[in-house]
């Protein structure tokens, strides 16, 4: 059976004598990472296949199909895998959405030159998660390790259009990593790409509101706070991954006007946003995080 059938989830019983690469027709809502490139992307499977293989040891049966004839024609449309991870790959020599790329790219922390070469990019290909792992977080880590590959062959920034932030991809390509660096992509804080953190400042508003993107996409919710200043970024943006790794580890659920201590001095409390704070995107999956006493915390 053709690349097409098994992209789109179609299998026969007597496709291969080995086993083909097979999308997981059941996932309707991928996970996805956008992968951008200065130049037009010339790459055929060999190359594709053999940086994933050296990316690490776990992914040296990695395999990849990428319909020949599109590519002549400036168009990716493949298939790669290891174990029980397969992405389905689609891309274009032609830029991503500008807007997209912007809200990206614009909030995100590396340097301007290399914000300008996104913005300039010529290709693109959208990583989409289509294997069998179950973790949504795994799956990241296995988008995260292909884009990394991809960036020994010309990769410059990674996208996560529903975290709306960015990274650059020779940080995760491994060959300053002095560990392992599936470790490195398991470690990563999450809003530096599986979800994003984001600095918005509201007119008539004094201050900055804080907030998170995509983190519901992990099964955890967004966050958002009211700092005084862009100072308190780095403040907001630990606090933040501090309750997101106690949610991890505890398997504990927050709602509104629970209170949370996540270290000796600090402690919170969370509410739904406000009538008023429209521009949060008012929804279930977003808490409100606010700074109490001590003796605020619930007993």
């Amino acid at each position: 059976m053709s690349i097409f059938s098994r992209f789109f989830g179609r299998k026969e019983t007597d496709d291969f004598a080995g086993e083909p690469l097979v999308a997981d027709p059941d996932i309707k809502h991928p996970l996805s990472l956008q992968v951008l490139f200065s130049d037009p992307w010339h790459v055929d499977s060999d190359r594709l296949a053999e940086a994933l293989r050296s990316y690490h040891s776990s992914m040296s049966g990695a395999r990849c199909e990428i319909n020949t004839e599109l590519i002549r024609d400036g168009k990716v449309l493949g298939l790669v895998g290891w174990g029980m991870h397969v992405i389905r790959l689609v891309g274009f020599d032609a830029p991503y959405p500008t807007n997209i790329v912007e809200a990206c790219v614009a909030a995100s922390h590396y340097p301007q030159e290399l914000k300008q070469r996104a913005r300039s990019h010529q290709a693109h290909i959208i990583l989409y998660y289509a294997g069998r792992e179950a973790s949504p977080f795994e799956q990241y880590v296995a988008l995260a390790a292909t884009a990394g590959a991809l960036a020994g062959i010309g990769a410059i920034v990674i996208l996560n259009e529903s975290g709306h932030t960015s990274f650059p991809a020779a940080a995760l390509s491994g060959s300053d990593c002095e560990g392992d660096i599936m470790d490195l992509l398991r470690a990563l804080p999450l809003s530096i790409l599986y979800c994003g953190f984001v600095k918005h400042e509201v007119e008539d508003i004094p201050g900055v509101w804080m907030r998170t993107y995509g983190a519901p996409l992990l099964g955890l919710p967004n966050f958002a706070a009211h700092a005084s200043g862009h100072h308190e970024g780095q403040r907001y943006f630990d606090i933040f991954e501090r309750i997101f790794g106690y949610l991890r580890e505890t398997g504990a659920r927050l709602a509104d006007k629970h209170t949370l201590q996540i270290d000796e001095e600090e402690y919170l409390r969370f509410r739904v946003a406000r009538e008023e704070e429209g521009f949060l995107a008012r929804d279930a999956e977003l808490l409100v995080v606010e700074p109490i006493r001590a003796d605020e915390i619930n007993r």
